[in-house]
């Protein structure tokens, strides 16, 4: 199933880097490898707008029904069999699906698990033996190897920076701010929800910035790479998407 999305996946970032290979495009700080993991990433953020597209457009169609889902939950608030069933011609109606903004979402994380196993196992997926994949170079900035984790020695250096002996997982930590951000760009343009899911909501905030600083230091970081630039779009477009659903908030008031 997760080779339905890897083999692809590997086959363009193949490609992308013969390209900036033959453009010359391969320094000693910032390889070609490295680079045609953020390409790769970019591109791929396009393929999945029309489905963030649709999840944006469906929480701009919720937003709009909310004074009339309030006004239901008011009315019926002591008979919820017909306000589930007022909510649902509500939704239908409006034509709004409550899980219009999940689909896509599910979507992501075959992918977001295929580049994990792309990252981990480059040799079958992206380049055809183990020796072709030892001689290229796969540095990034500070980052020797993308293939390694942070904390690994590459030639007896640490991978990343390293104090005093210590692994200090920049890039993971990037990861994990721009992870905060994003959840609270998304979570903000979300339909107003009771106290228990809005705890529920601050708690994942924090739970998962901290999950993918976890990962970002103890996995390659090249799956750290695509997170940190995958979200750094996803800031971008929510931005956008936030600033229209501005614009309809103030129009319901």
């Amino acid at each position: 199933m997760i080779d339905l999305f890897a083999k692809p996946l590997g086959v363009l970032l193949k490609f992308v880097y013969d390209m900036l290979v033959s453009f010359g495009l391969d320094f000693k700080i910032l390889s070609a490898y490295s680079l045609a993991v953020i390409i790769t990433t970019i591109l791929f953020k396009l393929i999945l707008l029309p489905l963030t597209l649709k999840q944006s457009k469906s929480m701009k169609n919720m937003q709009e029904i909310q004074p009339k889902l309030q006004e239901l939950q008011k009315k019926y608030k002591n008979d919820p069999q017909t306000l589930n069933q007022k909510t649902l011609e509500l939704y239908k109606e409006h034509n709004v699906s409550p899980f219009g903004g999940c689909f896509p979402l599910l979507i992501q994380f075959p992918i977001i698990i295929a580049y994990f196993r792309v990252m981990q196992f480059p040799v079958p997926y992206v380049f055809s033996d183990q020796s072709v994949y030892d001689s290229i170079s796969r540095s990034f900035l500070w980052i020797k190897d993308i293939g390694l984790a942070p904390g690994a020695m590459v030639d007896g250096v640490m991978n990343g920076v390293g104090i005093a002996g210590f692994n200090i997982p920049i890039l993971a930590i990037l990861a994990a701010i721009t992870t905060y951000l994003s959840s609270k760009m998304i979570a903000s343009a979300q339909p107003v929800q009771d106290g228990q899911a809005q705890s529920t909501q601050a708690t994942m905030n924090i739970i998962m910035p901290l999950f993918i600083l976890w990962i970002g230091s103890k996995y390659a970081a090249g799956l750290t790479l695509y997170w940190t630039i995958s979200n750094i779009f996803q800031i971008v477009q929510q931005y956008f998407t936030n600033r229209s659903l501005g614009k309809i908030k103030e129009e319901l008031k």
